[in-house]
């Protein structure tokens, strides 16, 4: 049986509690498969791990081999810490066999890490011939959580022990005086060994905490900055995170949307799948920020929609005929939109949309002059938006899905305004909304949760949150 590395993670005294989310942050739920995966790849290749351990050479598979750090010339070879066992029994430690890791999560208290290895001996027996060994280890650390100057969860290891497991001959003679001798050695000298290796593997966990304080670019609009809110909680099957966000201006200055007032149902989290819910909150930021950079509005002329949609004086006349007065007919029309308040996004029960208030300010052409105005609508646009996660960030794509419209002034008489919904239904979905779109490619801004890729996760749409699940 291979010997345990058993990490104690010291993270958290209460444990999450499923359904009501109190705040509108950015919750994170990640599941114990997600958390070991992330530190067995960091094992395997991580630059954490190299830069504590120096060369790493591969012999069967193992992390350390010969001419490497535990080999010929490395620290535990001939001269080094290990030069009593050579002096004893020619031996050099030739293997470590790499790590499996198993993990399991300790609600209302901690995460215990197990990493599996076994360590090979090679040389001169006592005896004459070749001698090999294997031997098993158990290192038992506890850790401490703490805060970083950067205010991140910080792992601090305070003790560390470490038992011996099995020791085998697998070929060659060990006489029993030298093998109690051999067993001694190993226990002396191991922990020097194996206990900066525990610190280097909490490197990699404070190192991927540490990611999810990010400062995420929204394009010309500003930034998204991601905080933890709290501790780590703690369940048996996932940790759970409660995160800030922080959205700024280009100018660095926070922005502070009105969020809403009503708690979150959050679902119930399946076993090995991680979960990130997205409150309503960062969309109406994002839109929010949209209509303060003026980037809702637009000025609409006939070169921007297609021939078949008209937009001359002529073509209005045939709708409302009373709106024109004595205007000369086949003037172009130009549309001057604007949004002078915050869009309203809601998510309902899986269907996400957008209403945006807006002024349509409508003007005929003069030739060599400047524009008549002929009328004033106030409208509202209900959009539907269709949701998409990518790997970093969720992305909207909109469609309008109605328009409402009422007369503000007009420079003629009055009309009914509704005959111009349909007509101007087709300007706005022919030259509005893809402008709409094209500024939304900025998308959602997700917090990075360890090594989690968002793009394949499977989307649901909730009362004032989208919920993202991923499978581990």
């Amino acid at each position: 049986m291979p010997g345990v590395w058993s990490l104690l993670l010291l993270w958290g005294l209460v444990t999450p509690c499923q359904g009501l989310l109190e705040t509108v942050g950015t919750l994170a739920r990640i599941d114990k498969d997600e958390l070991g995966k992330a530190i067995q790849n960091s094992l395997i290749g991580g630059p954490i791990l190299q830069n504590v351990l120096g060369t790493v050479t591969s012999v069967n598979q193992g992390l350390l081999g010969s001419g490497g750090l535990l080999g010929g010339g490395g620290l535990l070879s001939y001269g080094g810490i290990f030069g009593v066992v050579e002096e004893l029994s020619g031996l050099k430690l030739e293997e470590l066999t790499l790590p499996k890791l198993s993990l399991k999560l300790l609600p209302g208290f901690g995460v215990q890490l197990g990493l599996h290895t076994k360590v090979g001996l090679h040389g001169s027996g006592p005896l004459g011939g070749l001698l090999q060994l294997s031997a098993e280890v158990n290192v038992s650390s506890r850790v401490a959580l703490g805060v970083s100057p950067r205010g991140t969860p910080i792992l601090v290891l305070k003790r560390c022990n470490m038992l011996l497991g099995h020791i085998s001959v697998a070929s060659g003679l060990l006489p029993t005086p030298v093998f109690g001798v051999v067993e001694q050695t190993l226990c002396r000298v191991l922990p020097d060994l194996l206990c900066p290796v525990v610190d280097s593997v909490l490197s990699v966990v404070n190192e991927l905490l540490g990611s999810v304080l990010s400062l995420v670019p929204l394009g010309a609009l500003g930034s998204v900055e991601f905080s933890l809110a709290t501790l780590p909680l703690i369940s048996n099957q996932y940790i759970e995170l409660d995160i800030n966000s922080i959205v700024k201006s280009v100018a660095g200055n926070v922005v502070d949307f009105p969020k809403p007032h009503v708690p979150v149902t959050v679902p119930p989290k399946a076993d090995h799948t991680s979960q990130v819910t997205v409150p309503l909150y960062l969309f109406n930021t994002v839109f929010g920020l949209l209509q303060a950079n003026g980037a809702l509005d637009l000025d609409i002329t006939p070169q921007l929609v297609p021939s078949n949609v008209p937009l001359t004086t002529t073509d209005l006349a045939a709708l409302v005929p009373g709106a024109l007065g004595k205007l000369p007919p086949d003037r172009n029309l130009m549309l001057l939109l604007r949004v002078k308040e915050a869009p309203l996004v809601t998510l309902q029960s899986k269907k996400a949309a957008v209403s945006i208030p807006a002024a349509i300010h409508v003007l005929s052409s003069v030739p060599q002059g400047s524009p008549e105005a002929l009328f004033q609508l106030n409208g509202v646009l209900t959009l539907n938006a269709q949701l998409a996660p990518s790997a970093t960030r969720l992305h909207m794509a909109l469609s309008l899905e109605r328009l409402i419209l009422k007369l503000a002034s007009s420079f003629a008489q009055s009309f009914d305004v509704t005959r111009l919904e349909e007509w101007l239904s087709d300007v706005l979905r022919a030259a509005y909304v893809p402008k709409l779109n094209v500024e939304l490619e900025v998308g959602i801004p997700l917090p990075k949760i360890l090594n989690v890729n968002f793009a394949n996760s499977v989307l649901e749409i909730i009362e004032n949150a989208v919920v993202l699940t991923v499978t581990s």
